[in-house]
């Protein structure tokens, strides 16, 4: 869906964690800025946010937000960790 371009994946992880390695065409924007950075998602779009695993909350306060904004969000199973052990590509 990436790929496609129908969705938007969202880091919520702090700026060193996504430096360190990321979802290919993921943004970040740590859960601490999200307010203050709306403007650069588009409403158009679904977001997937993700953080450091299943049992990180950053990524489900993130959807909380995002979903009071009037913004579709979702989170997406598991986290980067999970990713990266599956073997699915990772960006630096």
């Amino acid at each position: 869906r990436v790929r496609d371009g129908l969705v938007t994946v969202l880091d919520v992880r702090p700026s060193e964690e996504y430096a360190s390695g990321h979802l290919p065409g993921a943004i970040n924007i740590p859960l601490a800025e999200l307010e203050t950075h709306l403007d650069k998602l588009d409403a158009d779009y679904e977001i997937v946010a993700y953080c450091r695993g299943p049992h990180c909350v950053l990524a489900f306060d993130a959807v909380a937000r995002l979903r009071q904004q009037g913004l579709t969000a979702k989170r997406l199973d598991g986290g980067f960790p999970e990713w990266k052990l599956a073997g699915l590509p990772v960006e630096r």
